[in-house]
C-alpha cells in the first residue's frame, strides 16, 4: 500500500489547510474551557484530583474526557 506524501502545510489545497485549521482552533477550544472549568471547580465537585485531570486536558481526548466524566453535578 503506497504511503501518502507528505507535503508542507503551504503546499497542500485550500480545503485541506481550512480543516487543519478549524481542528487546530477546536482542540485549543477543548483544552482552555477544560482548564478553565478546573481551576474555577471546587475540588469536591470533581472525580478525581485536580492535578490529574490537568495533566489528561493537554490534549482535546483529555478535555473532552474531563467536560463528559470528570465533573460532578454543581451542588449548590
Amino acid at each position: 500500500m503506497p504511503r501518502p506524501s507528505k507535503k508542507p502545510f503551504n503546499e497542500r489545497s485550500p480545503a485541506r489547510r481550512l480543516w487543519a485549521v478549524a481542528l487546530i482552533v477546536l482542540s485549543l477550544g477543548l483544552v482552555t474551557a477544560a482548564e478553565r472549568d478546573i481551576q474555577r471547580r471546587p475540588a469536591n465537585e470533581m472525580r478525581g484530583s485536580k492535578l490529574l485531570w490537568r495533566l489528561l486536558c493537554l490534549n482535546a481526548l483529555g478535555a473532552v474526557g474531563y467536560l463528559r466524566w470528570g465533573r460532578r453535578a454543581n451542588l449548590r
